[in-house]
């Protein structure tokens, strides 16, 4: 498990990603329990993801509506298939608007970028 903290602040809000190998919803269940098994993940407003696994793609917004798609798109661009990305996000008391798409992608191309440069 691969964890970006603290990549992105924006009016109270902060951001983090991370991800790992996961090939089916169920890994990707397990490996949401075990992210949450740390204690600042498991108070997260959200903890959306995205996976490329079989033949169907998988995702949850959990509350972040729109933003497993954002994922999946950009996952769908790398070719990252069984390997799951999870953005999470600390809300801050102010609506970010359409911002908090930006830096949905701004987190995972920041991840993606990590995976390249090893």
């Amino acid at each position: 498990m691969r964890i970006l903290d603290n990549i992105i602040s924006d009016r109270g809000s902060k951001y983090a990603v991370s991800g790992g190998p996961c090939r089916n919803e169920d890994e990707a269940k397990d490996f949401i329990k075990t992210l949450c098994r740390k204690k600042k993940f498991a108070k997260a407003t959200h903890n959306t993801w995205g996976l490329l696994a079989g033949d169907t793609p998988v995702k949850n917004d959990d509350g972040e509506s729109g933003a497993g798609m954002v994922i999946l798109r950009m996952l769908e661009r790398e070719g990252l298939r069984d390997h799951i990305v999870v953005v999470t996000r600390w809300y801050g008391g102010k609506h970010l608007g359409g911002d908090r798409f930006r830096h949905v992608r701004d987190a995972v191309q920041l991840y993606l970028d990590t995976l390249r440069s090893g």
